[in-house]
Order: C-alpha cells, then structure tokens, then sequence
C-alpha cells in the first residue's frame, strides 16, 4: 500500500489549480496545439522540438539529482562526499548545453525564415489598424472596412499589413498565427494560408497581446475562415449599397442616428455619416459581437453599449454614454437600425 506523507499531499494540492490553469490554456477556443495554418504549423513544429528537449532535461536532472542524494547522502558508518575537479564532467556538463541549443536554434531560424518570407502574389490583403481598443480591417482593393471580424477562404494566404494608430498593440490568433506587433508609425506584415479543412461556422479566436492600456483584455477579435465560395458571397454581401430601413421602427432609429454625433465618428454608407474616428457600421448587423468582441450583438447589448460603454468597458472614453441624452426609447430604437445594417 502505496503512504504519501502530509508534505507530499499539500504539495499536490496546491499543484492542482496550477495544473487546471495550464490544461485551460492549451484546450479550444484558444488553443496553440491544434494549428490550422503554415504560419500555425511551423510554430507549432519548434514548440514541440523544445517541449521534449525540456522534458528529457527535466527527468535527466530530477532523476540525477535522487539517485546522487540516494546513493552519497550521509548516513550512519558513512559521511557525506563531495567530488571536485572532474574534467571530464565538466567537458560533458558544456557539451550538453551546446548540443542542446543547437537543435533548437536550427527549425527556429528556419521558422523564422519560413514565416517572413513575402507573401505570395495572389494573397488577399488586409490592412489591420489598433486602436485604443479595438481593430480595424481595411481589405485593400475593395473599399470593405470591418471592425473586429474577418472572413478570409480557406487555401489561400491572406496577408495582413499591421498598423497602430495610438500605442503598441499586438495581433494574435492561436490557431492560425502570430503574435506580431503593431507599432505606431511602423508597418509589420503578417501572412499565413489556412489549411482545406480548416473552413468552419464558429470563429477563430484573437486578442491583442501586448498590454495597451485599460482595457487590453477586452480588446479581441473574430477570424472566420470560409470556404472560397462562401468567403465570395460575405465580399459581395459587405459591399452590397445601402439597405432602406425595413419599417418605420428603423427609420425612425435612422433619423436618429444620423442627426446625433454618432456621424461625427461613425461611418455607414450611403448616408451622410462618415466619421473615421470609430468602428465603421455600414454592416454592423451581420457581426456577431460588438465592443471589439466582449458583447453578442443583439438588441440587449446594444442599447446597454449606446446608454454607457465606459460601463461596459472601462476607459472608453471617445464615445459619450447617450443615456445622457436621450431616452431609452431613443436608444432601443437606433440599436433597431444598427441591428439592420446587414
């Protein structure tokens, strides 16, 4: 019958919790042990390589070090002993080390190689912008602008030119690629192809990681890979003109918006508002999240983040907490125009 002493259970227990938070880090939605890109699998390549070489080192010293206080820890009839001046060990203590780094260095140079090499020539581009705390989507040869979500095909690269328009900002997506910076005043480029298969409904989940300010952690965004079909039919549908509103509901919510100082920020096209400083709304109705991905985009969320997204989002402070200045009867009715801008 196998006795674990009290020392050994309390260090157990409190192993646990550190053990649930690794386990948590690497399991879906946000995962780097699954890649579903070149960019993803080559990172995840030298992942591995270093794992296992961090393993094998950890139970060769682990295993060293009791068999070593097993066999020459003082005990009754025999002292302690100590052993200096051994070259021999001493050579293979360097070599080791040597031999160890270069493995890892080698599909490390050849990573970084592989993955800033240009783009290929066909690759979509789409040029990213941070901002204190959200991101912007530029697809280059379109006159598409999207915030927070993108959609590109499955089997072909994309390539991303990363820009900051206030403080150091970061663009990750585990399974498909990254970190890479965004720098104010510096342009960073970023391509990677999804695999075939990598085609889904559910997005792949991304955050900025590089601390920029109050509400770094709120700052995401969604990456939905489509198949090429589809990914053609979202383009057409973004770039669709102006739909009139539906009832009189949203027109009365249209009204509305386009006389507040919403326009002052926001853009929708084929109307006067064409503001630059916010998240352009032209479809905002077919995202699925707003305030840069903490929210579901329904009716709900939307007039909680018009009355006051400070409180929804601390440190937002461009945009005025409208429940101020109008109604909620005001505000119901532009989150029912914004809910329409398919």
């Amino acid at each position: 019958m196998l006795i674990v002493r009290r020392p050994v259970r309390r260090l157990l227990v409190a192993l646990l919790p550190l053990l649930a938070l690794a386990a948590a880090a690497c399991s879906d939605p946000m995962t780097t042990t699954d890649p579903q890109s070149d960019f993803a699998d080559t990172v995840h390549g030298v992942y591995q390589i270093v794992t296992i070489l961090a393993a094998i080192v950890f139970v060769a010293v682990l295993a060293l070090t009791l068999i070593l206080a097993i066999v020459f820890h003082e005990r009754p009839g025999r002292r302690a002993q100590q052993f200096h001046g051994n070259s021999k060990l001493e050579v293979v203590w360097t070599i080791i080390p040597v031999a160890i780094v270069t493995v890892i260095a080698i599909p490390t140079f050849r990573a970084i190689a592989d993955t800033t090499d240009p783009a290929p020539d066909d690759a979509i581009t789409i040029a990213v912008t941070g901002h204190q705390w959200w991101f912007e989507f530029e697809y280059e040869g379109t006159g598409l602008v999207t915030a927070n979500e993108i959609h590109i095909p499955a089997g072909r690269a994309t390539s991303f030119l990363l820009r900051s328009d206030d403080v150091i900002h970061s663009f990750w997506v585990p399974q498909l690629a990254g970190k890479v910076d965004l720098i104010p005043g510096h342009e960073n480029e970023l391509w990677f192809t999804p695999h075939e298969n990598a085609a889904r409904p559910e997005p792949y989940l991304g955050q900025c990681a590089e601390f920029c300010g109050l509400s770094h952690a709120n700052m995401r965004f969604r990456v939905y890979v489509d198949t090429p079909q589809n990914f053609s039919a979202w383009i057409e549908a973004q770039q669709a003109s102006r739909i009139a509103p539906a009832n009189e509901a949203t027109a009365a919510g249209e009204t509305l918006f386009l006389s507040s100082s919403c326009v002052g920020c926001h853009t929708v096209k084929g109307t006067a508002a064409a503001g630059s400083i916010g998240p352009d709304l032209s479809h905002i109705g077919s995202r699925s999240t707003i305030a840069s991905g903490i929210m579901d985009n329904d009716r709900e969320s939307l007039i909680r983040w018009i009355s006051n997204p400070d409180r929804e989002k601390p440190g937002v402070v461009l945009m005025p907490a409208f429940e101020s200045q109008m109604t909620q009867e005001q505000i119901a009715s532009i989150a029912d125009y914004l809910l329409s801008l398919q």
